[in-house]
């Protein structure tokens, strides 16, 4: 059978291929296809049309009606778009409204629009967001208006840029106390820092917004949306779409970069050397700022710098008067380069150098006369902290006090005088009043009861005691046990020989600038050259040195001005007329001979007439005899460049010169030899008072040497010394009322003492009130809170900060008088104008869109550049401070001070802490009604340093919960 089939099969397939042939099988498969194909199509058209008939038989059958406002919608899409009218008023005042619409435009264009027209063609959403803008704008400005701007200018900004600096001084104390166990500085000052702030404001900390970008830009976002909450109508908040786009362009295009440039430090003393780009530069400033920086990169950046200007100089081919030019700048680089070199390796090898140590180590220290000390602020301070630690604070509070009294009866005696030539008489209450003052002091130091008493001759004290009983008080009734006092504080082993042994010794003369570095002698800078070009040999005189030269004719010292050449020059160069910075002058060429018994030694230095004039002033202040022997040639207004003038006065000063240098001069003066040698030293003269200082000084000197010290000397005094001093101070009020005169208000109405409160400064704000009669004081609360955290006045000696307190009050009295409230709150309105609010405005539009482009992101610049910037600025800060600040509080805590603030600023991270502490405060003093604070406080309650804080304070207050 299965035969059959095949066969059959086979006999088919044949007779096929032999009747069509042998394509045949390939057109029927075609055929096939074709028929499928057809089938398919006509069952797709057949069902398409009947599914049409069905779905449209649904419809109208099964599904409800259209809307009528769908139609209607496409309808109004369909026609022309209606242009929208923008009121292009924002703040009422026309020279505010034109640059802020030209920001809004300039934002849309170059935040919005150049994406946005690659969706769409249709403006409306984008003339919607710019009208949300505006409404914000304007709601802005009216609150703007209704807000009073001074307690925010003159109070909480002052009060938040002290705390800052506050907590950055407490971060350095603490770092220094952890001594060598840090890795990295910088990161290790940034933690420290902010956990003193969340310590001092217990409840916030913004560590994760200083030092996080991320969460920089959500808190922005957070920010931005809130203010938008607040400005924006409820309708246009609800869009999120519109919201988040002005969200971003708000935070993002506008804050962030504008904070990170405030908080950038290169633009910070970039900044600051702007500010004071009219200040010269001073070569010792700046080679201070070389010896005392601690930043190796600085140093390396100053040194290459100098290298480079060295093969520069070296390479020039020059001849003649040029060479001598040429070779002091070569000196003056060398040096500069071995100084770099000397501290580099003193950094590297970690042997920093205390100065101060180093001084008192080194034995070799300038005499300040005991005299000299008791009249001098600065150095009375540190004299005042060493008698208390050796118990002899009595015998230095009686000789203020003994000072104060008499200048004092003398006023009086001279008012009672002229009330009695007038017709008026109150002898026998005057009188008795100066017997009850006198007989306080004797009560307070010499009675048997004092304590502590002054330990004086016992005959002197009994003759004390029977005048006051028998005879009328006298100015002079204490000088004789007051001169006993001074020999005793004075020779006693005890007081000022010892003090000039002690550590504190040395820190006045810090102050006092009279202590000079030690540390580059000897074999650090070998046999190099001076920054000016003389041999150190010659010229590198310490004041050490110059200080204890011996009074005899074994060191004779010969000075006189050279011939004057008239050229516009480099005052270091050659002396004559010269033009710094369009200013004209005279200097003059002095040549110093220095004889030894075994050397002599010659160097120049270079003085201006001014130079000469302050240094009259000077040593006729300290020495009241040279008054009527010196005669300096006097001051010409016109016509003062006069080549026959100019030749007339270096006579002048010539005679001038020699008439000091006689020996009989300087036997007759000691203590004038100090002054004459720092004036002839070869380096640039450091100017002492200024004319305004002196005119104060005369305003009010009898208040400064005598009766202040008096009264601030007693509240330094303890608890048992103050009673009597008090009861003292209330009779003379009582008199000092009755005479009614202003000057003996200020010895008699001493305040009663008060003790001083303890209060942690690590854990409190500087906006607790300074004093009561400090806070009505706009000028002196602000000054005085400022010297108190840039040079820490709090932690001294707090006689001088009351010596401050009194000196600015005079100060302001003396100048403003009492106007000075209404002309700062006058300045706050200027500063609030609708002039200056254009001009920032403007200054803002030109810093993002310079000539309507959108500024490129500046590159950031070279480190070695940034470096030198921040030499430059420190050098100029240094040599902005008036030379009367270093006399008050002393020229090492000025410095200090000084370089503390600008150390401040030399972290982004610290920077924008401040920046946003100024933004919270003014969110705060515009919206009042919005619980800001508490806001932020939520904002800020992620940081990692406050929880930190929190879990210590909780494990802290555990046992003691217990317990109860």
């Amino acid at each position: 059978t299965s035969l059959s089939i095949w066969g059959w099969g086979s006999l088919g397939l044949v007779l096929f291929l032999v009747t069509f042939g042998p394509f045949a099988i390939f057109y029927f498969a075609f055929y096939i296809l074709c028929f499928v194909g057809g089938g398919f199509v006509v069952t797709l058209l057949f069902g398409k049309s009947n599914s049409e008939k069905y779905l449209e038989q649904c419809e109208h059958s099964f599904l409800p009606c259209t809307s009528v406002g769908i139609p209607k919608c496409i309808e109004e899409m369909k026609r022309e778009a209606r242009p929208i009218k923008i009121d292009r008023r924002l703040t009422g005042a026309n020279i505010i409204d034109e640059p802020l619409q030209q920001v809004i435009q300039f934002s849309l264009r170059d935040y919005v629009q150049y994406w946005y027209y690659t969706l769409s063609d249709d403006e409306s959403f984008l003339l919607e967001i710019r009208q949300a803008l505006q409404y914000a704008l304007v709601q802005f400005s009216a609150r703007s208006k209704e807000t009073d701007w001074q307690p925010y200018f003159t109070t909480r900004l002052v009060d938040d840029f002290g705390t800052h600096l506050r907590v950055f001084r407490k971060a350095q104390q603490r770092i220094a106390e952890k001594g060598d166990q840090m890795k990295d500085q910088a990161e290790e000052l940034v933690d420290t820092f902010f956990e003193v702030e969340v310590e001092m404001e217990k409840e916030v900390c913004r560590d994760l917004v200083c030092t996080s970008p991320k969460d920089e830009e959500g808190f922005l976002r957070d920010l931005c949306e809130v203010l938008l909450y607040i400005l924006l109508p409820p309708g246009d908040f609800q869009n999120k779409i519109m919201r988040y786009f002005v969200r971003e362009i708000l935070s993002r295009g506008i804050l962030l970069p504008l904070i990170n440039q405030l908080s950038d430090p290169d633009y910070i003393n970039q900044y600051v050397i702007w500010m004071i780009r009219d200040s010269n530069c001073n070569y010792e400033a700046f080679m201070n700022i070389i010896k005392l920086s601690d930043n190796i990169g600085e140093l390396e950046a100053v040194k290459d710098k100098a290298s480079e200007e060295l093969q520069y100089l070296r390479s020039l081919d020059t001849a003649g008067d040029d060479i001598n030019t040429i070779k002091n700048q070569i000196n003056s680089l060398l040096y500069v380069i071995k100084v770099c070199d000397s501290r580099i390796q003193r950094l590297q090898s970690g042997k920093e150098i205390d100065t101060v140590k180093l001084a008192a180590n080194f034995g070799k220290l300038c005499t300040v006369p005991l005299d000299h000390i008791l009249v001098d602020n600065v150095a009375l301070q540190f004299f005042m902290d060493y008698m208390q630690q050796t118990g002899g604070q009595a015998h230095l509070f009686f000789w203020m006090t003994v000072e104060g009294y008499r200048v004092t009866a003398q006023q009086q005696l001279e008012v009672l005088q002229s009330r009695q030539k007038d017709g008026k008489h109150q002898t026998n209450q005057t009188k008795g009043l100066l017997r009850a003052a006198a007989f306080g002091v004797y009560e307070q130091y010499l009675s048997e009861k004092a304590s502590p008493r002054v330990n004086i001759d016992d005959n002197l004290v009994a003759k004390l005691a029977e005048t006051l009983n028998h005879e009328d008080p006298t100015p002079e009734i204490f000088d004789d046990i007051q001169r006993k006092v001074y020999e005793l504080m004075l020779r006693d082993e005890r007081f000022y020989p010892s003090f000039k042994q002690n550590v504190l010794y040395v820190r006045m003369l810090a102050e006092l600038d009279m202590l000079k570095d030690p540390s580059f002698r000897g074999s650090d800078d070998g046999e190099g050259e001076s920054f000016n070009g003389s041999p150190t040999s010659s010229i590198n005189l310490s004041l050490d040195d110059l200080s204890n030269v011996p009074s005899d004719e074994t060191v004779q010292l010969h000075a006189y001005i050279s011939d004057t050449v008239y050229a516009d020059s480099d005052p270091y160069a050659v002396a004559g007329v010269c033009n710094d910075h369009g200013k004209t002058y005279a200097l003059y060429a002095i040549t110093v001979h220095r004889r030894n018994p075994n050397s002599e030694e010659m160097w120049k230095t270079y003085r201006r007439y001014s130079d000469f004039h302050d240094f009259h002033m000077r040593i006729t202040e300290q020495f009241e005899n040279l008054a009527n022997i010196l005669k300096l040639p006097g001051k010409k207004t016109f016509n003062n460049m006069d080549r026959e003038f100019l030749e007339k006065r270096k006579k002048d000063l010539n005679a001038y010169l020699q008439l000091l240098l006689n020996p009989e001069m300087m036997k007759a003066s000691p203590a004038l030899a100090h002054y004459v040698y720092d004036f002839l030293e070869n380096k640039a003269y450091s100017k002492g008072k200024g004319d305004f200082a002196r005119k104060m000084d005369t305003f009010v000197n009898p208040l400064r040497n005598s009766m202040r010290n008096v009264s601030n000397a007693v509240k330094s005094i303890p608890d048992s010394l103050a009673e009597g001093m008090t009861k003292m101070s209330d009779n003379m009020g009582k008199m000092s009322e009755r005479l009614g005169q202003d000057i003996k208000q200020s010895f008699f109405k001493v305040p009663p003492l008060i003790q001083k409160t303890y209060s942690d400064p690590d854990h409190c704000r500087v906006a607790a009130p300074i004093d009561d009669n400090v806070d009505d004081n706009i000028p002196l609360r602000v000054m005085l809170l400022l010297m108190d955290e840039v040079f820490d006045l709090k932690e001294r000696n707090q006689w001088l900060r009351r010596n401050i307190k009194n000196l600015l009050q005079q100060l302001i009295r003396a100048t403003y008088g009492d106007t000075i409230n209404r002309k700062i709150v006058d300045h706050v309105d200027w500063m609030t104008s609708p002039e200056q609010v254009a001009d920032a405005v403007k200054r803002f539009r030109d810093a993002f869109w310079p000539n309507g482009i959108l500024a490129e992101t500046v590159p950031r610049r070279d480190k070695a550049i940034r470096m030198r910037t921040r030499v430059a600025g420190k050098t100029k800060l240094l040599e902005v401070m008036p030379d009367e600040l270093k006399h008050i509080i002393g020229a090492e805590t000025t410095r200090k001070g000084i370089l503390r603030v600008f150390e401040m600023f030399q972290h982004s991270q610290l920077n924008k802490r401040m920046v946003y502490v100024f933004l919270e405060r003014f969110l705060e003093t515009l919206f009042p009604q919005n619980k800001f604070p508490e806001l932020f406080n939520k904002l800020h309650s992620r940081s990692k340093q406050m929880q930190r804080y929190k879990q210590r304070l909780h494990s802290t207050q555990a046992p003691s919960l217990q317990k109860r």
